[in-house]
């Protein structure tokens, strides 16, 4: 059998409609998007407007609310960055999540350099914040929430709309890191969404490099100060030649997204269901994080006594992970999982499966097979 592809929530491959829809601007069409008097740029400049309102209906934004980036990293320092120079009047206080990408604790604690202070709020062991004590945690100087939507190790769903709600009563911006949310769950900004928030086209379908970041412009406008300056591209917020080919791929991967968005959730969350039942009957693995609340793709499960690095040596040919890709190349245990408050030994035997819209039954039922042989012959039962 082919190699059997299970981690999505790292990277998807590029949809065929999504290729096609970019191959014409790298030849024919090659125009630079800045050039105004000429039709080349007129054509580059209209393919990239048409994006930009692709992905704003991925997220029911206006368009005039999306700037495109070179990905979720890159939007989420601007975010992050931004707000802490617009808003430095204001306080130096922020609120985040234990669980977030690294890419926001890194961030935060790289500003600690500069005066910003952040309290770390904790997770239960489902990975949900407690809600009364964000509000509690919100002071007059706080000027950032940040509570990412759906986890990229576990899949869990944060409950955004009460967050989103709360940093409104308190005057608080709200930024939710929903890379991995988005094509998988309803995103809808204008009814209490996150007052910032990003999207990565290579997890929807699309191609590396190009993302974009969502910034309210209304109740309340957001402030940010750019990070990039040097031309004033993307309303002066991020300077440098727009990637039409990316920024193509990234609009035509969120408008398939939307499209599919229903099928794929009966999908994946199908085959999760079958994968999930086999591998933790009798006892053999269990599940991490909340069962009610998470992303219709995704399971983390620990296999006591059994070493994950182990089992993904012997199932080469089935590509999983032990947690985010972003981080893999760290020799610490997921600070996902211990936030949550697994032990290091139950990290060490955790693995996240992530299946994605074109995963089939085959698939599932060989990978399931796979694992178990592999679980007897590393001594699990």
């Amino acid at each position: 059998m082919s190699p059997i592809y299970l981690d999505h929530n790292s990277t998807t491959p590029v949809d065929p409609q999504v290729l096609d829809a970019m191959l014409p601007y790298f030849t024919g069409q090659f125009g630079n998007a800045s050039s105004r008097t000429h039709a080349y740029g007129w054509v580059a400049a209209e393919a990239v407007e048409t994006a930009r309102r692709e992905v704003a209906e991925l997220l029911h934004a206006e368009p005039n609310e999306i700037i495109f980036t070179s990905g979720a990293t890159e939007s989420l320092n601007l975010a992050i960055r931004g707000v802490a120079a617009a808003y430095a009047v204001k306080g130096r206080h922020m609120v985040i999540c234990s669980t977030e990408h690294k890419a926001v604790l890194d961030t935060v604690a790289d500003l600690s350099s500069s005066g910003i202070t952040a309290d770390i709020l904790p997770v239960d062991r489902s990975g949900m914040i407690d809600l009364s004590l964000l509000d509690k945690s919100i002071r007059e100087d706080t000027i950032l929430v940040a509570v990412m939507m759906s986890n990229n190790e576990t899949g869990v769903i944060q409950p955004t709309e009460a967050i989103s709600k709360i940093c409104r009563d308190k005057q608080t911006i709200f930024l939710s890191d929903t890379t991995q949310a988005a094509g998988k769950m309803r995103i809808d900004v204008q009814d209490n969404g996150p007052d910032l928030c990003t999207v990565s086209a290579h997890k929807i379908y699309g191609p590396k490099g190009v993302g974009a970041l969502y910034i309210r412009r209304k109740d309340p406008r957001v402030k940010l100060i750019a990070e990039i300056t040097g031309g004033g591209h993307e309303r002066g917020l991020r300077s440098g030649t727009l990637n039409v080919p990316g920024i193509v791929g990234l609009g035509a991967a969120a408008r398939l997204a939307n499209e599919q968005l229903w099928d794929y959730g009966i999908h994946t969350s199908r085959w999760r269901t079958i994968l999930e039942q086999q591998l933790t009957e009798d006892g053999k693995g269990t599940i991490n994080g909340s069962i009610k609340s998470r992303l219709p793709n995704t399971t983390n499960i620990t296999f006591p006594g059994i070493k994950a690095e182990r089992l993904i040596h012997q199932l080469s040919d089935i590509a999983f992970s032990m947690g985010s890709a972003c981080t893999s190349a760290l020799p610490t245990p997921s600070h996902v999982l211990k936030a949550m408050g697994l032990s290091d030994e139950e990290i060490q035997s955790s693995i996240r499966l992530s299946i994605g819209k074109n995963t089939t039954e085959a698939e599932i039922r060989e990978t399931i097979l796979r694992i178990g042989g592999a679980l007897v012959s590393l001594g699990k039962v």
